[in-house]
């Protein structure tokens, strides 16, 4: 692969403390060199090594970050339900199923309809920075199709996470502990040659402590290593079960004890928050300030889902993270870059160091900080994921 050295940065994020000021290693009137698909320098311009080659991209002093690293996606359905959103927007009762209609119309789907869909909202995301993406089952809820979907979602991306415990299907209702059981039996059999992760959504209305306990150890025994859902419409367990499971994250937490913020800062498990589903939902938002305060590592992540966060826009969820989360936007460019590296377990993404992986965006904006100092705007100008350009603004 031939290099690549991006000059006329204005100010490069780099999330390298040793490269520049600060938590994000801010150069300004930077270059960066690409070789290999890795990053091979970052720094001050007027030092750009003599000899760097390849192709010349000036940036013609706009800012350049880390490709966001979102770490909690559900893009393998089929349907919609913006009847639902509608009419909770409206104030008006809703009686269709929620998650559930999803999963009807998810099981209905064929694999190219599967498929065409992950593929448009990959796309989607690429287009708004996001580099690197998670991706769950949890919408089919049988054997055959959480396998399914999962082999679809491994298409794309290898960040597949199984969540056969996303709620309890029709066919079990007044039995979760049946269908608990097939989680962690049967069906984990069948999914976990094709997942890296395994997820509970342990919450009211879902699983409680002890069938999240049960899968989540199942899965471990087959070498897939936990995340949570937790904390979302109530407190409960999900935090300390995460951290005690040792879960790269647990997510969603609009709910949480002293104790949980206390374990989270004390644990190896990042607190991943998902604004966008506050958004949908009118929600309360989680406080990012307490568990930073705390000295929890926080991630950001879009929790694109038809239901009650679709949106793929990591952009959008930093600015509500400023707006409404107490974060910085230092803070919350970190989080939705190295914090969502953390995340996954991932130290060749989040970040524009020497040896990382050159996913770059380039920003049509002098600083980072436009991400949430001009929300809604399409900022995102450029993105390169491993060295490769695969977007630009039309």
């Amino acid at each position: 692969m031939s290099g690549l050295v991006i000059d006329g940065i204005a100010s490069l994020v780099t999330n390298d403390p040793g490269s520049g000021r600060g938590p994000l290693g801010v150069v300004e009137d930077a270059a960066l060199v690409v070789q290999d698909g890795r990053v091979a320098w970052a720094g001050p311009r007027t030092r750009l090594p003599e000899g760097a080659g390849g192709e010349r991209y000036d940036a013609g002093g706009r800012a350049v970050i880390p490709g966001f690293v979102d770490s909690h996606a559900h893009l393998v359905f089929a349907g919609d339900r913006a009847p639902e959103f509608e009419a909770r927007m409206s104030g008006r009762p809703y009686t269709a199923g929620g998650i559930r209609t999803t999963v009807a119309a998810t099981r209905e789907a064929s694999d190219d309809a599967l498929r065409a869909n992950v593929r448009r909202l990959v796309a989607e995301a690429l287009r708004s920075g996001t580099t690197t993406i998670e991706c769950k089952s949890g919408y089919g809820l049988t054997v055959a199709d959480e396998a399914r979907s999962l082999r679809v979602a491994g298409e794309h991306t290898s960040e597949v996470t199984y969540l056969g415990a996303h709620v309890v299907p029709p066919e079990f209702a007044g039995d979760s502990d049946a269908y608990a059981e097939l989680v962690a039996g049967a069906m984990l059999d069948a999914c976990a040659p094709h997942a890296r992760w395994i997820d509970v959504f342990c919450d009211r209305g879902a699983f409680d402590g002890d069938q999240t306990r049960a899968i989540l150890t199942a899965g471990r025994q087959r070498g897939l290593v936990p995340r949570v859902h937790a904390g979302q419409l109530g407190p409960g367990p999900g935090v300390r079960i995460a951290v005690e499971l040792g879960a790269a994250s647990a997510d969603h937490l609009t709910h949480l004890s002293d104790a949980d913020v206390e374990a989270l800062a004390g644990g190896g498990t990042v607190a991943t928050l998902l604004p966008g589903a506050e958004f949908s939902t009118r929600s309360p938002y989680p406080d990012a300030r307490r568990l930073i305060d705390a000295g929890a590592t926080v991630a950001l992540a879009a929790d694109c889902n038809p239901g009650s966060s679709y949106t793929t826009s990591i952009p959008f969820c930093v600015a509500l993270a400023v707006r409404d989360m107490r974060m910085t936007p230092d803070e919350a460019v970190w989080s939705a870059t190295m914090g969502g590296a953390r995340a996954l377990r991932r130290s060749d993404v989040g970040h524009l160091a020497p040896g990382a992986r050159a996913d770059i965006v380039l920003l049509d904006a002098p600083s980072h900080v436009h991400l949430s100092y001009r929300p809604g705007v399409p900022l995102v100008a450029r993105v390169w994921k491993d060295g490769r350009p695969v977007a630009a603004a039309v």
